[in-house]
């Protein structure tokens, strides 16, 4: 008796919570609640407490996107991450429609800058080009957010994970692809079961982990591939001295290169930067020929990086 009041006073709390959930619709053909994915982000009040789902139809949406502060708690979900795509074309160096200089951090096509953020089968892509220099598909400025099953594309700067400061992201099943530093930032972000392609010869990552971090970039269960006529890429390089980024059971294509990590210009980065490998495989998993200031974990090393160790105490939904 006792086991079956448990049960009903559990289904009461999910029907509670799934009722709190307010659900809207972007349809560019006008079947939803919103044209654009914009206009449905700037109907969300600032200050959000209540979790809210937007849900995005099908189509190119050739939008700047940005999600406010305070406005916390929105899942983005799309119909479909190949057919359902945020894009803008912004770069740095270009100009914004005020007249103000398009900086890196300003170049992206969406900016998350709320906590408890959610994406799912989405694509965020910046068209600028590979001779555009940074140009920035995705900035997520926020802590606590998710991205299951999206795709990030362009060359320079593609995805800005965390900025001014420690933030904590998940990506769980996403395709990053880029050239230079395309994955850079301060975040606290494991990439588990990730595909990241480098579209050129240069750099995958450009951390800037501050020195207290436990943990910058963790790949696990990564697949390191490039584009035909690619060989020349390292795994990272440190934007801050503190740099931290460790690849586990990734598969590594023979694109990335023996000694695996640069050092920015400066050797003085070598005694700082945290970077590190366990149990890779693949033609550029040689670890022969690496740099002597990287290091290759121990078992128990590598079982140390646990959700809880690279988050602290977020609890993150798989």
């Amino acid at each position: 008796m006792i086991k079956f009041f448990l049960v009903l006073l559990l289904s009461a709390c999910t029907i509670t919570l799934h009722a709190q959930t307010a659900t809207k619709t972007v349809a560019q053909d006008g079947t939803g609640d919103y044209t654009t994915v914009q206009a449905a982000l700037d109907a969300v009040p600032l200050h959000n407490q209540q979790p809210l789902v937007i849900y995005i139809k099908k189509g190119i949406y050739k939008e700047k996107l940005h999600l406010d502060s305070t406005k916390d708690h929105i899942t983005l979900i799309g119909e479909d991450e190949n057919n359902t795509i945020i894009t803008y074309a912004d770069h740095a160096g270009g100009r914004a429609p005020n007249g103000d200089s398009i900086r890196t951090f300003t170049s992206y096509s969406c900016s998350i800058n709320a906590s408890d953020f959610r994406a799912e089968h989405l694509t965020f892509q910046n068209t600028a080009g590979p001779t555009a220099g940074q140009a920035v598909a995705l900035a997520v400025k926020a802590d606590r957010a998710s991205f299951i099953h999206c795709r990030m594309l362009g060359y320079q700067d593609t995805l800005l994970a965390g900025s001014y400061g420690p933030t904590r992201q998940y990506y769980r099943e996403c395709y990053i692809e880029g050239s230079i530093d395309f994955i850079f930032g301060y975040a606290a972000a494991l990439f588990y079961k990730c595909h990241i392609h480098s579209n050129r010869d240069a750099y995958i990552t450009a951390a800037s982990t501050i020195q207290t971090q436990s943990a910058g970039y963790v790949f696990k269960e990564c697949k390191i591939t490039a584009d035909s006529g690619v060989t020349k890429v390292y795994l990272g390089r440190p934007w801050r001295p503190f740099s931290s980024v460790t690849y586990i059971n990734c598969y590594l294509g023979g694109h990335i290169l023996p000694q695996g990590w640069d050092n920015w210009g400066k050797t003085t980065n070598e005694q700082t930067a945290r970077y590190a490998e366990y149990k890779n495989y693949g033609p550029g998993a040689n670890t022969n020929a690496r740099v002597k200031w990287a290091r290759q974990l121990t078992k128990k090393e590598a079982a140390a990086f646990t959700p809880s160790f690279i988050y602290g105490d977020w609890k993150f939904k798989l």
